[in-house]
Formats: structure tokens, sequence, C-alpha cells
């Protein structure tokens, strides 16, 4: 079979003014980035603000394996599938960051024949989204150190700035640095750091702002660092939000290309799901709901961080509420988490499976009972699954009263999605949600919104604070900033916080080691396990198989 740069390389593009006229829009509501890219006007949200919402659809996962789970492919699918049904359909997804595209993952726009077009381009600079991020991020730390430089009136410690560089790469060379060396006219000499862009607070705050005031006055609130008597200096206070927000000023608006077969596809925003809120653009997905009868989006990872995230946070900023949610799970990945060796994988082994099953059952819990949503369960087929195997899901899955079905887009499109999309569909038409609920009132204490997601989300026992995340909690709420939602980061690959312990765990204790304060984005990060805001290189990147050829065709994206 093709690999899938070849499926998309070989596919023939619709011109994007076609897509987007199909959507009612006009070559006036679109800036292009060529023929098969382009970005929606920010008037068009406010022009169509009378319409009624679409349903809004919610795929998430099971936590992430080396087996590979198909999260975005099945999203792709299950948009061409309602297409192909002849539901008006709008797919949101994030953009790919460099980092991980030369890292471990490779390019991230779906697979086989279920992906967003052109993939290269998506892949790879793309709009120029995630370099602006990042330049009005640096801008911002330069304007710290220039305050600094001149005389400091803010009188800001330079031991407690809280705002880092960014680049959107893996370089752990730059997690911790010593700038401002070499004398005065160089800056002020110290501890200093990088983050990868996604990881920015100004990716979080452009992905939930609704327009351009909003996204300014997210930016002012930004918390840089403290004064020598402990309080808060922001953005605002450099006036450093206006220089920024003229740099994101088409960064704002969504990016609007299509699957490969010609389904509308807004790709937007990309904050990392371990590290920031994992959810693709606020301004995209309702401009989306706007446009289309049924949006189908979705959220990073497990459903232990993406989901839950998407709805804590996200639901809560943008008033959104989903018609369904739909859990990918994999035959590999579910032995993976029932025991089963890696290199193994695709032998019987009905233990391991059932076993692993179980992490499956702790998602479809969350999701049904704590947050109050209908659910269809994806299960994505590989080749080489076997009938009985895809059975014993069923089965697991009738036996609390959800819906399953087989998804095979990645070999089929949208023809192999049918199946899922009709399911869905059911339970929107048919069983819609008896209530929504979010996990947690904002108003609790800190220590208790994250004890309600460790005990309630992950299934643990206790959360274990270190003496910084309890010095930081004080402060944070002693400045008015406690009532603000939690983003937990932390492994994606278990409901723990070791990523070695996989399925089903009972009974551990979460250590969370510290907690910051995003007021820009409007959260509070909980820090735990090892999770860095820059990552490394694997020991084989990626990047080693990317090439371009002489034609400028490009190679190795997966």
């Amino acid at each position: 079979m093709k690999t899938d740069i070849e499926i998309a390389q070989s596919t023939e593009l619709k011109p994007i003014l076609e897509i987007a006229r199909n959507l009612g829009l006009s070559p006036d509501d679109i800036d292009l980035y060529g023929n098969y890219k382009g970005k929606v006007s920010s008037n068009v949200l406010k022009e169509n603000d009378n319409k009624k919402d679409g349903k809004l659809i919610l795929v998430t996962a099971i936590n992430p394996t080396p087996a590979g789970e198909g999260k975005t492919t099945t999203t792709v699918g299950l948009g061409d599938a309602l297409s192909r049904l002849g539901k008006k359909t709008i797919i949101a997804l994030r953009e790919p960051s460099l980092g991980p595209v030369f890292g471990v993952k490779g390019g991230a726009a779906g697979g086989g024949y279920a992906q967003v077009v052109p993939m290269e381009d998506i892949n790879l600079h793309f709009t120029g989204d995630i370099h602006a991020v990042g330049a009005a991020n640096n801008l911002l730390a330069a304007m710290i150190d220039n305050h600094i430089y001149h005389g400091n009136s803010l009188n800001i410690d330079i031991t407690q700035i809280t705002w880092r560089r960014c680049l959107d790469m893996n370089d752990r060379q730059l997690r911790f640095i010593i700038d401002g060396l070499k004398g005065k006219a160089n800056g002020v000499p110290r501890e200093d750091g990088f983050d990868i862009t996604v990881a920015s607070e100004v990716m979080a705050i452009l992905c939930l702002s609704s327009d351009i005031d909003e996204l300014k006055e997210r930016l002012r609130n930004i918390v840089i660092g403290y004064t020598k008597e402990g309080e808060p200096v922001t953005c605002g206070q450099l006036k450093a939000e206006g220089a920024m927000a003229a740099i994101l000023k088409d960064a704002l608006k969504p990016n609007l290309v299509q699957t490969l077969e010609h389904t509308p596809a807004f790709v937007h925003g990309g904050p990392f799901a371990n590290i920031a809120h994992g959810c693709s653009s606020l301004i995209a997905t309702k401009t989306a709901l706007k446009l289309a009868d049924y949006v189908v989006t979705e959220a990073g990872f497990g459903a232990d961080l993406g989901a839950e995230k998407f709805i804590d946070i996200k639901c809560r900023i943008g008033n959104l509420k989903p018609s369904a949610v739909v859990i990918v799970a994999t035959v590999r990945a579910l032995k993976l988490h029932g025991g089963a060796n890696k290199k193994n994988l695709a032998e019987e082994n009905f233990a391991a499976l059932e076993k692993g099953i179980a992490n499956l059952e702790k998602h479809i819990e969350n999701i049904h009972d704590k947050f109050g949503l209908p659910l269809v369960v994806a299960i994505n087929k590989f080749p080489g699954d076997r009938d009985s195997e895809l059975e014993l899901i069923y089965e697991k899955c009738n036996k609390m009263g959800v819906e399953a079905a087989v998804s095979e887009v990645w070999a089929k499109g949208s023809e192999g999605g049918i199946e899922l999309a009709g399911r869905v569909l059911d339970i929107i038409e048919n069983r819609p949600s008896d209530g929504f609920n979010y996990l947690y009132d904002v108003n609790l204490p800190v220590k208790e919104k994250i004890k309600l997601i460790v005990t309630g989300i992950y299934g643990g026992k206790d959360v274990e604070f270190s003496g910084e995340a309890l010095k930081e909690i004080k402060k944070i709420e002693k400045l008015g900033f406690g009532k603000l939602p939690i983003c937990m980061a932390k492994t994606q690959y278990s409901l723990t916080d070791d990523p070695k312990v996989t399925g089903r765990p009972e009974g551990f204790t979460v250590t969370v080691r510290n907690v910051k304060v995003s007021a820009g984005a409007g959260f509070i990060v909980a820090l735990t396990g090892d999770i860095m805001t820059m990552p490394g290189l694997p020991a084989i990147p990626a990047a080693e198989t990317i090439d371009v050829d002489s034609q400028g065709r490009i190679t190795g994206l997966f």
C-alpha cells in the first residue's frame, strides 16, 4: 500500500475557493495562501452570529500507546463519512508542531485514505500561525529584559520571572540557559530557558480568543513574573499586548483546507495536550458550528487529558456543548494496556485484550457518568485484527450500554466510516444527552479541583503536593486567581503520573510538583511527573527520514 504522503500527493485537490463556496463563503471571506489553503475572515463568525449552531462531535481516545490509536485519522474519516451521507460537515483539527513532526510522530494530518491536505504544507510551516505565536511570545520576552536593562521601574525580581522564550522545535539543550552575559551592554545575566512554541501561553490564548479585542485582553492579563514584593507583573504593564496582537492578527483567522474527499476542514491552533489544553481554536470551532450542520473535532491524547480539558476549559470558556463523543480504541493498543508484549501484538491474546479493555471502560465511565454525554466507541481496525477480538470489545461495550462500531477509514476512506457515522447520527438524533456537566465548580479551592480530577477522571486515591506547589497555590489564591479552571500537565500514556503504568490502575497517588497561573489563557497549570515544556528528540528522530528532491517533492512525512 502507498504511504500516507504518496496517497496525499496522488490526490487531485479542489481549489480552496470552491470548498469555501460550498460553505456559503465568498472570495472576499477568504485570504488565499496559494490555491489550496485559505484563511477565513474573522468577520464571518460575527456575520453569522444569528444562525443556529450545528451539532458538535468530539473525538477522543484511550490512553495512547506505541501500537497507535488513530484518533486524527478517525476524526477525518468520520467527517468524510458524514459528508458521504449527505450531511453538511466541517472537520476541526489542531495544527501540527514542527517538534513532533521532526521528532517521534512524523506527520500529523491523519493517515491512509483519511487525511487533510495538502499534508506537506500543513505539517511544515502551513500559514505561519505557529511562527507568529513564537514571535509574539519572544517579543514579550525581549521587552521584559529590555525593561530591566533600562532601569526596571516595575521593580521586577529577576529571580521570579516566569515568562520563557520559545522555539517550535524539540531541543532539550535549551530547556535551561543563562543569558545576558558578556557585560552590561548585553543585558542583565539571569537564568532563563525555552519552551516549545505550542506550550506557550500565547498559543493557548490564541486558541481561546473569539476576536481581536478578546485576544488583546487576554494578552494584557499574562503574568510574566513578580516584583521583589511578590506582586504580579503583567504584559499590560509592559505595554506589549498591542504589538503582540498585531503580530497575531492573521494567525487568529481559521485556516481552511480540505480532506482527500474534499470535506472542508479548519486546521487551526495547536496547544499541547499534555502541557496545555490540547484543542483547536475556539474561533474555528464556533465558526464551523455556524457554517455546518455537523462539526467533528478532536482533543489531544486520551480522554483523561484532551476530553477533560475540552469540556472543563474550552467548553466552559466558549459556552459549547458536545452532542456526542467518540472514543477511539484499537485491538493492539488494548492488548498493550493489558500487559501484552508489543512484539507479539499480532498474536491472539484474549486475556491481555480483556484486561486492557478496563482502560477503555474508565474513559467510557468518565464521558457518560462524569460529563453526562452520549458516546460511541470507534474500534479502529488494523489489518490482521480478528473478528473474535472485535466481538469481545463489542460485547464489553454492550454490557455497559454503549454503542460500538468498527472503523476502517484508514484503508477505505469514508466508505469505511459509514457504520460509525450511522451510530453517531443515531445517538445525536434519537438519544440526545439528558444533561451535560462540568467535572467541578471553578469556585472550589485549587487543591480540591485538582483532587477531583485525579480521583474522578484518573481513578486515583489521592494527591500529594510538593512544598513548592503548596507555596504557589497559596500565592495564586491570595492574588485572586484561584477561581480559574485547572489544566493538568500529565503524561498521556497512563491514567497515573507514571508513563509506565498502563491499563486501569487503582489506589495510586498523583504528585503535583508545581503549579503556575496562566492568567491570560484563563487557567491554572498543575505540573505532575516529569512533564517538560520543551521536549527532546528521540534516538532516531523522524527528521532522519524526511527529504525533498530536486523537483521540490517532499518524502518521509509518513
